[in-house]
């Protein structure tokens, strides 16, 4: 579309105006070709008629639309011209307060003249590492870039500062050095990059000064060259300088000041220090109080004393070295007040009495008489002779001016020397980033040599400033594939060409100075004869002291006056002798070094654009001209070799008010300083730039639903432009963006504005008339109501009289009983047919549910049968699947059992050679052995034989007792008979048989009596035995425990037994005795058991016999075998008691069936009874004789281990171990006379029993019912008590196995006990013979423990929860479960926090052994790997994670099992047991603690550098909610060479993911849940802080869409946390600041109430913030307002009195404290299993 189209109605222009520069204006007509007016209406409300020449139409630029205004980058206005750059930068610093804005590579920067809260260290870490253009306009971007570029490209870079003073041009230099010293550390202990900073208080103390524009001035050019190595860490740096204003020195002008340096001297005159340079004020010095101001306000000249001493001393410069310093310095002063008198005529003189010039030569050290003489003379040379002439006093106050000005130029050299000095290092220099701090194009009122060179340094600059331009477009067009059209830009080759070449400018004047007589006025005449026809150069009509120059930004008239006396910079050869023989080293060397510089130059090759014939006069290089272009072409080599970046700095007013813009002061800087120049290079070609995502998504509105629908996006955008615009010169397409013509972006605009209002009228049409229609038609409904009312009112009163009514009322009448009538009928009707068809229905429906009834009850038999099919078949399935695992499960044991019995097949091998090595030892006493085992034997038979006889005796005595009982029985029958012969006597004997009748009722009962008596004795021998079954089982482990403490004892006194085993060689003699005895007393013993089994045997039989005998005449044989155990170790077993009471109970069922026969049978028991009761009283005589004998052996016994004892006090071990056998042996007696009383007892009580059965014997027939009644209840009781003891008997079993998985029985109980006495007896007997053995050599005692391991193998094992590692394994243990350990085959296979619990068990066992030194080397070595793991790893989030959890479970560890009572609230009783109980390890526990706290904090820095990337992308620029775009055109900045690399697209579903898997890492390594809330609040905090600062520093993102956008993400966060079951984690919290400032950016943000609910709402933001979002809230859309500068203020008012912080940004570092809390742990220790995956086969359970 053509440009001219453009200019319609509503659309806004720009017009010249005198006091703005521009203004706007709105057109009221659309302009047609051919008119000579166009009508314009001003802001004010004026019309007015802009004058047009039809022919060649200079129409004004036309204004861009408001949602451009404001963009970050000048370029990306549609329309660029200078009233647009003019207003956008208004705009922006007045209503936003942002002083940064690009302009394609230009940086501006406007000085607010107030302290902005945008240069602290959070701000330089938010702009380190993103691309230019990611972020809002700033110094540190630019640095970034430039940082950036050097590092990816390996190119060194400058960054141009300039602008006119006061501008901020060395603030600007200061920020980008900090950045630079912040963001490249240099670690090493030189910290080089404070001293680079160091650096500026210095050379603005000595360069800069006060002057009517700027308080903190710079007088002179700064090009510091920061040096980077390969790490790109600073290294160190040079400075260089150019032109310093030495005229400063002498001269100020009004309201100005010297240099600062001279201020802060006088200000500290009264200082001890200072007193030898007797200083006065500085209103007292004529070099500093000429110009009148000798103070600035704010400014302490006091304190920047001390922070120039300060940085002098950080840079390394001694105070030797700043004494001389102020010296000079206060010489220069005293100088200036060396006062000149005029002598009369041409001669001139100093008093010698003058104070200052004494001070003067005493400080330097220089003659007075000679200084006096050649300040006031002067030396000429002539070819016969030299005169010395007298000169003026005008002359004479040059020269000493000119000696001031000269020992300062010298003096600031040398320091800038040093100060590169002190900067430089030894490493080699990599790369280095140049900032360049030079004045800016200057013109005023009286432009003089200074002014001139200033102005030559920017035109060099603005060439090749235009040179990278074009370069950089070119560059653009080329990657984009554009057709490169050669740009016509201006170029000042002219210019310089008019300056520097032969016979220009600076040519002649050298040439003039050349000539002793020469004068400015000559030099100026010159100048017109041969530079008058140059069309840049001009005569100015009012003056002949002055030339007019037409540079590139303006034009500028120079005065003469001086330009000879500033270039030649004269000092008279005789001064400088003085000065040169000082006897002050420091200042002498100054100007013997000039000499030596002087005698060495070679010149400078300054390379011009166009070549220029250099002068052969070797003076003319030495002056000041020659000097400055030399430096100024050396500068440009270094920028040409270098990428620049540039940044301009714009004054915005004079008064140096804050935030206060001055349109043509603002307008002038920027034609001066080529931003102009830049926007007009851009403005010729394609100056907009859209990538084809953002056209597409901007302005998708204009497409047809066709081209909307299309796949392609690029060919999409295509197609719409081309229907759009239809001259194709007016956008090219590149490969990955569209580019624009000036206007083009402003008229797709206006399309999509006028589509939206369109769209907006088209809907407010359909709603206005929706809602006029539906009130015209209630208005039209109420009307016709109202008339239907009234037109009845009027027909009533006109037909209403009294027949009428009687008419009326009948025929209503006649109508109520005929309709009725005609109503029932038709109600008939309607009855009749509704129910004929619901019995139809009712039917219908009745038969559809009965078939869908059947077909479900069908379907139900199918579904049953089918299922119990399946259910089968996979239940073959998997009792195959499980057969087929137990099989190869039982096979694996098997393989297992087979190895274990291989080993214990090898270690009985090596016990076997052993043995038989041994046997040839012992034949000798197994000789005496086999001599008292006949001695034995004989005793034997003869107790066999005694033992036979009584057995005889006793068969002879039953048989003489059966042949009595067979004559009664006889006897009886034969009285029977009688007694039914004699019928007659029946009635007498009736009541003698009643009687008798009576009597057997009362045996009955007391037979009752006796077998509840005896039911009750074998109660209680039950519990008895019970109890002391529980007795022994206690013993038993107490025992174990000791046993296993003497094991580990045995190990300890290895060294010892050594030792014993020398002594035992001196006592041969005794130890065969030894031998024998032991021998004899194992022989005993084992005698002694065999004769206690013998005897517990024999009293089993005795006891079945007794059963046998009670109940063998009325029941069958084998019912007999049913109800009497066979086996004897089952008595003691709970299942056996209660078999033993269903005998009992079959018994007494046996004796109610056979109660008659039992009473025939009772005299026949009789005799039986009393020989049973003769054979157990002789069997008892036996015992007892057996136990008396077994007493004596026991007494020989002590009696021999006693006299052992006191021959053998030299072993101490053989009698510990004698001392125990004596106490078994006792323990086994008291166990025998135990049982031996209990026989006893039971054979009195049985024989009683008999006996009174015997007289009580006819009393009990009739009362069998009643007993067996009274048997039933005694049932239920035993019964009882047998279900307590089983509960019992469960409480034991749950204290030994803790946490088991299924309850085991009573009886499994009590047979592993009873295995376990076994075992511990066998281990006794093993601890005897390793007695013998320890006695015979050392060696069997390896045996014997390997055998006792061996045989501990087959007991069930119980351990306690250690692990014993020897020091020798230490090492492999620390390699295999720490270096070695892998967290992904860890988590798989085994507890996640497993190594955490084997390292503890591990010292646990150190704490058993209550060894310190194992203990802490453990301790040591553990936590030595452990952080040597995490200094390897450091960046390896799955181990630090997986070792984080262990750290933490191993620290509860120590807490729980300390044995502190708050660590074990929630421990169980046999955690409780299980504490440590030698050592505290509370300091260890300590250094865990802040292990543990480093491991996290490493473990958040790797999850945020993980999560950083996605963070902004996510939660900022990826659009969550479809169809609301913020999306808005982008300038040169976002085209930028920093972005052109592919990078990942994030969205917030990417930070969502991070999320779940930082999550589920922490929950697979079994972190604690609290440490897990407390890692994902920290993550929070850094998503929020980082979304929040990123709001702070992009204008793009302060929109309403992008609010609702956050708002959106933060819910997503949020779902997350319910998800994960976090919300009690505060994470949300940590977003709140975010959440407000999403809000804020939604509110509406207009009325006083919008005012104080910001304030009142946004509790979490300072007013900093708020007040930052609300000058940065950008409209996305024509249709939404900007916040006013009223509102803001309205807004800030309100904030006055909130306390807070100050600062812009969230400290995005910040790290809430980390706490653990104790987690007890319900993990049972010695449950575990060490998997076989660890390699930890060393390692012994214990």
């Amino acid at each position: 579309m053509a440009l001219l189209e453009l200019y319609t109605e509503y659309n806004r222009v720009w017009i010249p105006d005198a006091e703005h520069v521009w203004k706007s204006a709105e057109i009221m007509r659309d302009f047609q070709s051919g008119d000579n007016v166009l009508e314009l209406l001003l802001e004010d409300g004026t019309e007015h008629c802009y004058p047009v020449d039809p022919l060649k139409p200079q129409l004004p630029p036309l204004r861009n639309p408001d949602i451009l205004v404001g963009e970050n980058d000048l370029t990306a206005l549609s329309y660029l011209h200078e009233p647009a750059v003019l207003h956008n930068l208004k705009v922006r610093f007045v209503e936003s307060r942002i002083i940064y804005t690009y302009c394609g590579i230009i940086l501006v920067a406007v000085n607010p003249y107030k302290q902005l809260h945008i240069y602290g260290d959070a701000i330089i870490h938010a702009y380190s590492g993103q691309n230019m253009g990611d972020m809002d306009p700033h110094i540190f971007a630019v640095a970034e870039e430039a940082y950036k570029q050097m590092a990816r490209n390996h190119k060194n870079q400058s960054i141009i500062v300039s602008g006119e003073s006061g501008a901020g041009k060395t603030v600007s230099a200061r920020y980008t050095m900090r950045y630079f010293a912040v963001v490249s550390k240099s670690g090493s202990n030189t910290r080089v990059e404070d001293k680079v900073l160091a650096s500026n208080p210095i050379t603005e103390a000595i360069g800069n000064a006060k002057t009517t524009r700027n308080d903190n001035s710079s007088r002179f050019g700064k090009y510091t060259e920061i040096s980077f190595d390969k790490k790109y860490r600073i290294i160190g740096a040079n400075m260089r300088t150019y032109l310093l204003e030495k005229s400063r020195v002498v001269f100020q002008a009004d309201n100005e000041r010297n240099y600062h340096i001279f201020y802060q001297l006088c200000s500290c005159a009264q200082l001890p220090e200072f007193k030898h340079l007797r200083l006065l004020s500085a209103d007292k010095f004529q070099y500093t109080c000429m110009g009148g101001e000798i103070t600035i306000d704010g400014v302490d000249d006091k304190k920047d004393m001390e922070e120039t001493q300060r940085t002098f001393s950080l840079l390394g410069l001694k105070e030797d070295f700043q004494s001389d310093v102020f010296k000079v310095l206060a010489a220069i002063l005293h100088l200036g007040n060396v006062e000149i008198k005029n002598s009369g005529g041409d001669k001139s003189s100093v008093s010698s009495g003058d104070p200052h010039l004494a001070v003067f030569c005493e400080l330097l050290n220089v003659s007075a008489e000679e200084l006096v003489r050649w300040l006031c003379h002067r030396r000429i040379v002539l070819v016969a002779e030299t005169v010395v002439k007298p000169v003026h006093k005008k002359r004479a106050v040059n020269a000493r001016d000119a000696l001031a000005k000269q020992i300062y130029a010298h003096l600031f050299d040398c320091i800038i020397n040093r100060i590169n000095t002190a900067l430089k290092v030894p490493a080699k220099q990599h790369a280095f980033i140049g900032v360049l701090d030079i004045y800016g194009f200057e013109t005023f009122d009286i432009n003089s040599f200074e002014q001139f060179c200033i102005n030559y340094a920017n035109e060099k600059l603005q060439q090749q400033f235009n040179l990278h331009v074009f370069k950089l477009e070119q560059e653009e067009y080329m990657k984009e594939d554009i057709p490169w059209t050669l740009i016509d830009f201006y170029d000042n080759q002219p210019v310089i060409d008019l300056i520097e070449a032969k016979m220009g400018i600076l040519d002649l004047l050298d040439e003039e100075c050349l000539f002793p007589q020469g004068t400015d006025q000559s030099w100026l005449q010159k100048l017109f004869n041969y530079l008058e026809p140059n069309p840049l150069f001009e005569k100015p009509r009012l003056s002949n002291e002055a030339f007019v120059i037409q540079h590139f930004a303006d034009k500028v008239e120079y005065q003469c006056r001086g330009f000879l006396e500033k270039n030649r910079d004269a000092l008279y050869e005789e001064l400088v002798d003085i000065m040169r023989d000082s006897k002050f080293p420091f200042l002498a060397h100054f100007f013997q070094e000039e000499e030596r510089n002087a005698a060495n130059s070679k010149g400078v090759k300054v390379r011009p654009a166009r070549p220029a014939v250099k002068p052969a006069n070797k003076q003319l290089r030495t002056s000041v001209g020659d000097k400055f272009c030399s430096s100024l072409s050396l500068l440009m080599e270094t920028l040409n070799a270098t990428t620049p970046h540039y940044v301009r700095c714009i004054k915005p007013n004079e008064e140096k008010l804050p935030f206060e813009y001055d349109s043509g002061r603002v307008v002038q800087q920027l034609r001066a300083c080529g931003v102009l120049e830049t926007i007009r290079i851009s403005a010729q070609s394609y100056p907009s730039r859209w990538t084809y995502i953002e056209f597409y998504s901007r302005y998708s509105i204009l497409m047809t639903h066709q081209e909307a629908d299309q796949s392609d996006k690029k060919q999409t955008c295509k197609n719409v432009l081309q229907r759009l615009i239809q001259d194709p010169n007016q956008y090219k397409f590149g490969r990955t963006k569209i580019f624009f013509r000036a206007g083009q972006v402003a008229y797709l605009e206006k399309l999509r504005l006028d589509r939206l209002r369109g769209a907006c009228v088209t809907i407010q049409k359909h709603v206005r008339g929706w809602s006029r229609r539906r009130k015209f038609l209630r208005m039209r409904q109420a009307a016709i109501i109202i008339q239907e009312y009234i037109r009845g009112k009027r027909t009533v009163r006109k037909t209403v009289t009294a027949a009428t009514l009687k008419q009326g009322w009948a025929s209503v009448v006649i109508q109520r009983h005929w309709r009725g009538y005609r109503m029932r009928q038709v109600y008939q009707v309607v009855r009749l047919a509704s129910v004929t068809i619901q019995a139809f229905t009712r039917g219908w429906m009745a038969r559809k549910r009965y078939k869908k009834m059947m077909k479900e009850q069908k379907a139900l038999v199918l579904q049953k049968y089918a299922r119990a099919w399946l259910a089968r078949r996979r239940f073959q399935t998997m009792r195959r699947l499980v057969l087929n695992v137990q099989l190869s499960y039982r096979v694996q044991q098997l393989r297992k059992k087979i190895e274990e019995q291989n080993k214990e097949n090898r270690g009985l091998m090596e016990r076997l050679t052993s043995v038989a090595n041994s046997h040839s030892q012992s034949v000798d006493r197994l000789q005496v052995l086999e001599a008292q085992l006949e001695k034995v034997n004989n005793q034997k038979e003869s107790l066999e034989a005694r033992e036979k006889k009584a057995k005889e005796d006793a068969s002879l005595t039953i048989a003489k007792l059966q042949k009595e009982t067979d004559a009664l029985n006889l006897e009886k029958q034969n009285l029977e008979k009688q007694f039914e012969a004699s019928t007659k006597e029946a009635k007498e004997n009736f009541d003698q048989i009643k009687r008798n009748l009576v009597e057997e009722k009362d045996y009955e009962a007391r037979l009752r009596k006796i077998a509840e008596n005896n039911i009750e004795i074998q109660r209680q021998d039950h519990e008895k035995e019970v109890e002391t079954l529980k007795e022994e089982i206690k013993r038993l482990k107490e025992e174990r425990v000791g046993l296993q403490r003497k094991v580990d004892e045995v190990v300890q006194t290895n060294s010892d037994l050594q030792e014993q085993v020398i002594q035992l060689s001196k006592h041969v003699k005794v130890i065969p005795e030894l031998r024998r005895d032991l021998n004899n007393l194992q022989n005993q013993r084992n005698s002694m058991d065999r004769k206690v089994k013998q005897q517990s045997e024999q009293a089993r039989v005795k006891m079945n016999d007794i059963t046998r005998q009670l109940l063998g005449d009325v029941v069958e044989e084998d019912v007999l075998l049913g109800l009497t155990p066979d086996n004897s170790e089952k008595i003691y077993e709970m299942e056996d008691l209660l078999e033993a009471f269903d005998g009992l109970q079959k018994a007494t069922r046996i004796l109610q069936n056979h109660q008659r026969e039992q009473t025939e049978s009772y005299e026949t028991q009789v005799e039986g009874f009393k020989l049973k009761v003769d054979h157990l009283q002789n069997e008892n005589t036996e015992l007892q004789k057996l136990f008396q004998e077994k007493s004596n052996i026991n007494e020989d016994i002590r009696q021999e281990v006693s006299r052992l004892s006191t021959e053998n006090s030299v072993i101490p071990e053989l009698k510990l171990q004698v001392s125990e056998l004596q106490r078994q042996k006792q323990e086994l007696e008291a166990n025998v006379e135990e049982k031996s009383r209990e026989l006893a007892e039971k054979t009195e009580e049985i024989t009683d029993v008999l006996r009174r059965k015997i007289e009580e014997e006819g009393s009990q027939r009739r009362h069998f019912e009643e007993k067996a009644e009274e048997l039933e209840e005694l049932k239920g009781e035993l019964q009882g008590q047998i279900e307590e003891l089983e509960e019992e008997s469960d409480h034991l079993k749950r204290q030994q196995l803790m946490d088991s998985e299924a309850k085991i029985k009573l009886r499994q109980e009590i047979s592993r006990l009873t295995a376990e006495n076994m075992d511990i007896e066998e281990l006794l007997d093993q601890k005897d013979r390793l007695i013998k053995k320890l006695l015979n050599q050392i060696k069997s005692l390896e045996v014997s423990q390997k055998a006792r391991k061996l045989s501990a193998s087959a007991m069930p094992k119980d351990y306690l929860g250690m692990l014993e590692c020897k020091r020798e394994d230490e090492p492999r243990l620390i390699q295999n479960i720490i270096l070695d350990l892998k967290p992904r085959g860890v988590v798989v296979g085994m507890i996640p926090v497993l190594p955490a619990y084997i390292i503890f068990m591990c010292i646990r066992h150190a704490d058993y052994l209550n060894d310190e030194g194992k203990l802490k080397s453990l301790m040591n070595e553990v936590i030595k790997a452990v952080k040597k793991v995490i200094m390897s790893y450091h960046k390896d989030f799955e181990l630090l994670s997986f070792w984080l959890s262990n750290v933490y479970q191993l620290l509860n560890c120590l807490k729980q099992y300390s044995g502190e009572e708050e660590f074990m609230k929630q421990s169980t009783p046999r955690q409780k047991k299980n504490c440590l109980q030698n050592f505290d390890l509370s300091e260890h526990r300590q250094i865990l603690s802040d292990l543990a706290i480093h491991i996290y904090h490493q473990f958040i820095s790797v999850m945020e550098k993980s999560l950083t990337p996605a963070i902004v992308p996510g939660m900022l620029e990826h659009e969550s909610l479809q169809g609301i775009s913020s999306m808005k055109p982008t300038g040169f900045r976002k085209r930028s060479s920093s972005i052109y690399e592919d990078s990942e697209t994030y969205t917030i579903s990417s930070i969502i993911q991070q999320l779940s898997v930082f999550h589920s890492t922490m929950s697979q390594h079994g972190m604690e849940q609290g440490l897990v809330k407390q890692a994902v609040k920290q993550l929070f905090f850094l998503v929020g802080a980082t979304t929040f600062n990123n709001i702070m520093l992009r204008k793009d993102m302060c929109s309403c869409r992008k609010g609702m956008q956050i708002r959106c993400n933060i819910s997503y966060l949020e779902e997350w946390l319910k998800e994960k079951e976090l919300q009690s984690s505060n994470a949300i919290d940590t977003l709140r600041p975010l959440s407000q400032a999403a809000w804020l950016l939604q509110v509406n943000k207009s009325t006083d109430d919008d005012a104080k609910e910001i304030s009142d709402k946004c509790t979490e933001l300072n007013s900093v913030q708020i007040v930052k979002i609300l000058n940065s809230y950008t409209p996305i859309d024509d249709f939404e307002k900007r916040v006013s500068s009223s509102f803001v203020r309205k807004v800030q008012s309100l904030l006055q009195d909130r306390d807070g912080s100050s600062q812009l940004m969230l400290d995005s570092d910040y790290r809430f404290q980390v706490t653990f809390p104790f987690c007890s742990s319900p993990q049972a220790l010695e449950l575990l299993q060490v998997p076989s995956s660890l390699h930890l086969a060393f390692l012994a359970r214990i």
